[in-house]
């Protein structure tokens, strides 16, 4: 495990943003700077941390571990279902082919949790007993198990906007996508859900729920775009003292970045305005827990690269 002195050292040293000119078009999202040109999209993965739909600051080592994470799960899952990662010639750089996005988010949950407004708790708690066309039994409790695994649909918003939960009718009521290709793309997340499930399990990990995001290939190919399980797209709890803390009705040991969610919830901030900043101990724990998360699912150790990250990329892709 990398150290709390390592880790600080990089408070200063966050990669925030990219202008890499000569890679093409720039497009700039919560986490990823992405240049596309001739066919190909070169995704660098910042230390940018994002929730409630909003950039809150950098995480030391974050865009390091995120790529790396997804790198991992793009090749296992190649058996289930085609991917667009072509190479990751740098520890925050990812080179894929350029796809056309879906215009949903295909999210999977297996538990009753979260903390946004998008989530199957925050609406449960409040009375709703139908979750994105899922009916929902009375009495569950915050944390527990849903009885199976449920795609719960995410409308895409623009920049800057809160995403908002669907159902698969709504979305197709709302002619953004056709049956052919959700009912395809929810099959191939269903694959993928199960397997990145059961490879956690044997982690000794529960991987709660996740969100995909599905693209178009140039030969009309539906493919995973983005990222898979890592901890951003997806929520991951120890799974060695689970049913005891929920037994207790505490929460459940995580690694992932709720842990940032919930620290700004407690604090009273869910999304509405600027955010406040991070302080420097939650940005270590933050990068502690995503470093941990990246050992256990690869059982690699994570190797952290301290050198400049913006020369550094440059000379990795000789710009």
């Amino acid at each position: 495990m990398v150290s709390l002195e390592i880790i600080k050292s990089q408070l200063g040293k966050t990669l925030e943003g990219t202008n890499f000119s000569d890679l093409g078009s720039k497009y700039k999202g919560k986490v990823r700077d992405c240049y596309t040109h001739d066919g190909r999209r070169v995704i660098v993965v910042t230390d940018r941390i994002s929730a409630f739909d909003v950039v809150l600051g950098t995480i030391p080592f974050k865009g390091q571990v995120l790529n790396q994470i997804a790198a991992y799960w793009f090749d296992a899952i190649k058996h289930l279902a085609p991917h667009h990662v072509l190479k990751v010639p740098d520890p925050t750089v990812t080179i894929a082919t350029e796809c056309t996005l879906l215009p949903v988010e295909f999210v999977y949950r297996s538990y009753m949790t979260g903390v946004t407004t998008t989530s199957i708790w925050y609406h449960y708690q409040r009375g709703a007993r139908r979750f994105c066309g899922h009916a929902l039994p009375d009495g569950m409790k915050k944390n527990q198990k849903l009885e199976k695994a449920i795609l719960t649909p995410s409308s895409k918003a623009e920049q800057g906007g809160h995403d908002q939960s669907v159902s698969r009718e709504e979305i197709l009521a709302s002619g953004v996508i056709s049956a052919k290709d959700f009912d395809e793309a929810a099959g191939m997340c269903a694959r993928v859900f199960a397997f990145g499930q059961e490879v956690a399990a044997k982690r000794s990990l529960i991987l709660v729920d996740t969100k995909y995001e599905i693209g178009r290939r140039p030969d009309g190919s539906l493919c995973f775009i983005d990222e898979v399980h890592t901890p951003d797209s997806s929520r991951y709890w120890y799974a060695d003292d689970y049913q005891a803390r929920f037994d207790r009705g505490e929460d459940p040991r995580g690694l992932d970045k709720e842990y940032v969610r919930k620290t700004l919830a407690e604090g009273g901030y869910v999304g509405d305005g600027p955010p406040p900043p991070l302080s420097d101990e939650v940005r270590c724990e933050a990068a502690r827990r995503y470093i941990a998360l990246y050992e256990l699912i690869t059982g690699k150790s994570f190797v952290p690269d301290t050198e400049e990250p913006v020369a550094r990329i440059r000379k990795r892709l000789k710009i």
